[in-house]
Formats: structure tokens, C-alpha cells, sequence
């Protein structure tokens, strides 16, 4: 039968295991990283490429990479607080000026436009 020590120390051993397994994980990525580093720059050297070069070519857009570069379809803002200027389309969720002001007593139909 195994103590409780027994268990505790057989415990502290397996932890100090996982760090240095931790460690040489480590190490073993930053030199397979250090490697890949060196072959590229080995490529681009033997090819006359530069990171200028890397930086012209456009990546191939998305439907919401287009969409977000854009700005988006815009609405048309159907409520506004003429005391501030806040606007909101009607979508999504109400923005917090919209849900106090309601709360206070106002109502929605006092912010159309």
C-alpha cells in the first residue's frame, strides 16, 4: 500500500519531469524555428527576394475581408437623440442611450427620424 508521502513525492517527481520536458519542448520549437528562418532567408537570397518584395503582393480577399475593409453596407440611421447626435440603424442591439432614455419614460417612436 502506497502513503500519502509516497504519493506526494512520486507526484513532485512526474511535475519536475513535465517542466524539463516543458524546457526541451521549448528549445527543441526555437531551434526547428531558427532553422525555417534560415532556409527562408537562404530562398530569398538565392531568388533576390526582399521583405519589400513580401510586402507587394495583395493576399487573396475574402467575401468578409472585403466587407470589413469596405466599411460594411451602411444603413440609414432610423433613430436619433437630437439633444446629442447618437444615431442607430434599427439593427442589432439598442445602444445604451436608446435603452436609458426608454427606461426613463421616453419612447421609441420619440427618436425617429
Amino acid at each position: 500500500m502506497t502513503t500519502y508521502q509516497e504519493l506526494l513525492a512520486k507526484k513532485a517527481a512526474l511535475e519536475k519531469q513535465a517542466a524539463e520536458l516543458e524546457r526541451q519542448l521549448a528549445e527543441a520549437h526555437r531551434a526547428e524555428r531558427a532553422g525555417v528562418i534560415n532556409q527562408i532567408k537562404g530562398l530569398m537570397a538565392e531568388h533576390g527576394i526582399t521583405i519589400a518584395d513580401l510586402n507587394t503582393g495583395k493576399a487573396p480577399r475574402t467575401a468578409k475581408a472585403t466587407r470589413a475593409s469596405d466599411g460594411g453596407s451602411k444603413v440609414a440611421p432610423k433613430y436619433r437623440d437630437n439633444s446629442t447626435g447618437e444615431t442607430w440603424s434599427g439593427r442589432g442591439l439598442k445602444p445604451k442611450w436608446l435603452q436609458a432614455a426608454i427606461a426613463s419614460g421616453r419612447k421609441l417612436e420619440d427618436f425617429k427620424i
